[in-house]
């Protein structure tokens, strides 16, 4: 049985590749420090002998005893009310969590695939985004925290790569959705959502011409296991072309809910993408994926786990976790 560590296991993301590699037959080794990630996303996995969990800060000398073959490197706080909140960790676990973890995959003869980001193209120029763009980023505004660090982790992995022969791969993730988000998180999709369930307001930053392209999990985690899986070592977009503007989304979530909110409008934080949509050319030519559900399913997947949660949690979910622990 092959073995894999998942860094971030009990994040979004992360808890969705633990699922996808116990299903194709994987032993996984979950690793997390839960300041952004919640156990209950894999407590389902807990009594299977082929997973186990590790709680531990990569940003710290990492140790997996045994035969390792893959490393995902997931472990990240990935949305702006967490990484504004604990800016130094999240430069951290891009910068040395990814050193430590290439270091293992060294050690150990495992190939690592890490998560980067649509943000490494910052508030681009070049529309739709493709690979080869160098991005449009601020490196010491509100954001640079989680645009540089994933660009550091992305020029160390390719350094690993050329310099010391380590199988490498890169992901670069596009807005993606569905259950285990948590509704305030900072992005859009669970913000509107949320508001719907507690019959508040819809509330758009900026006019709403701003646009996003969003991806289904399922989908998603298929495009990454697909790249693991490929002998690409450059990195590759995963996300779904199908661009929308904040405002006509906005009308979407309202359908989808029924309810009458209105849309309000609030200043446009600094340095927010006023584009986004993945050029996907690679991921097609290369890996023979591209997106299968369509934003209609997605959301109806979607909507129907928030509306399943218990009250309690639904308003654990609402109030942001403090941060306040974490200092340096």
């Amino acid at each position: 049985m092959k073995r894999v560590l998942i860094t971030g296991a009990a994040g979004f993301l992360g808890s969705h590749l633990c699922d996808r590699f116990i299903k194709e037959g994987y032993h996984v080794i979950g690793m997390d420090n839960l300041i952004t990630g919640d156990l209950r996303n894999i407590e389902h996995l807990f009594a299977l002998k082929e997973f186990e969990f590790y709680n531990h800060d990569v940003s710290k000398f990492v140790h997996v005893p045994g035969q390792l073959d893959y490393i995902l490197h997931f472990a990240s706080p990935a949305s702006p009310i967490d990484y504004l909140k604990i800016p130094i960790q999240t430069l951290k676990v891009g910068s040395l969590g990814t050193h430590n973890l290439l270091g293992l995959a060294k050690s150990k003869g495992a190939r690592i695939l890490v998560a980067s980001t649509s943000e490494v193209y910052g508030d681009p120029t070049v529309h739709p985004q493709n690979e080869d763009y160098w991005g449009n980023v601020n490196p010491i505004g509100p954001r640079g925290v989680y645009d540089e660090a994933k660009r550091f982790q992305e020029a160390i992995t390719m350094a690993y790569h050329t310099y010391h022969g380590v199988e490498t791969r890169i992901v670069r993730i596009f807005n993606t959705y569905g259950p285990r988000m948590r509704l305030n998180d900072g992005r859009v999709l669970p913000a509107f959502i949320g508001q719907a369930l507690r019959g508040e307001d819809l509330t758009i930053f900026g006019d709403g011409s701003q646009t996003r392209s969003f991806c289904y999990v399922d989908d998603l985690v298929e495009g990454i296991y697909r790249l693991l899986l490929s002998d690409y070592a450059y990195p590759v977009n995963v996300g779904n072309p199908d661009e929308i503007t904040i405002a006509e989304f906005a009308e979407e979530i309202i359908k989808l809910t029924g309810t009458d909110q209105k849309v309000v409008y609030k200043p446009l934080p600094v340095d927010d993408p006023k584009q986004r949509q993945p050029d996907i050319t690679r991921a097609r030519s290369i890996l023979g994926w591209e997106p299968k559900i369509n934003r209609a399913e997605g959301l109806r997947i979607t909507y129907d786990y928030f509306r399943s949660l218990s009250k309690e949690r639904l308003y654990e979910e609402a109030h942001h976790k403090d941060f306040g622990k974490y200092k340096n």
